[in-house]
């Protein structure tokens, strides 16, 4: 029992009418992973028309495996695009086309025995791509991130593709029992829960191999390989179903990895003096725009702003002082633009340039004489130059 091809001359021939009832596939869809065959006359199928006899003729296009069975076993099968021929008299053909090898040993498992054929049937298999089959991850993956160094967690969605390698496999170990046809999304249940669970595998293989989490989306092929290699046991060995590709549409982060990954990028963004020599001056002008704005009168809010004056003032004019060396400093092309010690810089020689500007500033080093229009307090005894105290606040003696 078996089929044979047809002779292209044949079907040009004679027998072209004949031919043109031959069994085709019902509704071979790009999600379809199985489907029945049927003879077909015309623009119609033919009611009854999927027992196969001898004698009959079955359509098989490009990207489809053909199985014609009996009783639910297989008596031959093509892997090769054409037209054959029911032949109960002759042997299994088994045209294997490219998939040679994978099909070699299967086959000597599921064939049939050989008696009398009862029950013919004709069902295809679909070899092509397919995609767009959609998932995301219920719950939060965990992923230690180096450049962090810190666990964070993320949320991933997106598509995959598959594709069935060995059809053999996939009809013993996949189809439904009396199935005629089947879509993805019939049997996507049970794969997309062995997908999720090799998806967290393949990431967990990303972060031992150092990938930073921002490039994680950007990684299809490298994430393909590793789950096609967590899934070959169960899909490919077992299944005849192989992972193609997997496309990450989006990677988002829970609150707090969200949070910690923005303080980090700020924490390096303040690496540059440039950056942090704006954010003082930003500061400094955002406060005099606050104060002036204070409903409580801008005079109080001045006031109140004297007391810390000095003391901000000293240590916004050192923090100055000290962006402004480091980025002379980089543009002299002593030091990198993150603030890593100047490698022939001397121990100690930081800290005396800093003091030298100050001095050359006319930064106070020590008491100095009254000047005309200042006054000590009384009753803390701070030299001021206004009608209050910096310090206590104690009003201008008349």
């Amino acid at each position: 029992m078996g089929i044979i091809r047809a002779a292209v001359g044949s079907v040009s021939g004679a027998l072209r009418d004949q031919w043109k009832d031959a069994v085709e596939p019902v509704d071979m869809g790009a999600q379809t992973l199985f489907t029945r065959g049927l003879q077909k006359k015309g623009q119609s199928y033919v009611k009854g028309g999927e027992v196969i006899s001898n004698g009959s003729v079955i359509h098989v296009y490009d990207n489809q495996f053909m199985l014609l069975t009996d009783g639910g076993k297989i008596i031959d099968y093509s892997a090769e695009p054409g037209y054959f021929v029911v032949d109960n008299s002759s042997q299994p053909s088994l045209f294997q086309g490219e998939i040679k090898k994978s099909l070699k040993d299967v086959w000597e498992r599921f064939k049939f025995g050989g008696t009398t054929p009862q029950n013919q049937r004709v069902y295809y298999i679909n070899l092509q791509e397919i995609k767009g089959i959609r998932f995301g991850t219920r719950n939060a993956i965990n992923y230690f991130d180096s450049f962090y160094n810190s666990e964070l967690f993320l949320r991933a969605f997106g598509s995959y593709s598959i594709r069935i390698t060995n059809p053999l496999l996939f009809y013993a170990n996949c189809v439904p029992r009396n199935a005629s046809h089947v879509e993805v999304e019939d049997i996507n249940e049970q794969f997309l829960n062995e997908f999720l669970e090799a998806l967290q595998t393949a990431i967990n293989k990303m972060s031992a191999d150092g990938v930073r989490i921002s490039y994680v989306a950007g990684k299809g092929t490298e994430l393909s390989r590793y789950m096609a290699d967590a899934l070959d046991e169960s899909w490919t060995k077992i299944r005849g179903i192989e992972i193609v590709s997997v496309g990450i549409g989006s990677i988002s982060y829970d609150e707090q990895s969200q949070k910690l990954i923005n303080m980090r990028n700020q924490g390096a963004m303040m690496q540059d003096p440039t950056i942090r020599e704006g954010f003082v001056q930003s500061s400094i002008a955002q406060g005099l725009q606050s104060a002036g704005s204070n409903p409580a009168g801008a005079g109080a809010a001045y006031m109140g702003m004297g007391f810390g004056m000095q003391s901000a003032g000293a240590f916004s004019q050192s923090a100055s002082q000290m962006n402004l060396m480091q980025m002379q400093m980089n543009q002299a092309g002593g030091q990198n633009p993150y603030g890593q010690q100047n490698p022939y810089q001397q121990p100690g020689q930081y800290a005396q340039n800093t003091q030298g500007s100050q001095q050359a500033s006319g930064a106070p080093a020590g008491a100095r004489a009254k000047q005309p229009g200042e006054w000590f307090c009384p009753n803390c005894g701070h030299l001021n130059a206004g009608k209050f105290c910096t310090e206590c606040g104690t009003k201008k003696p008349e």
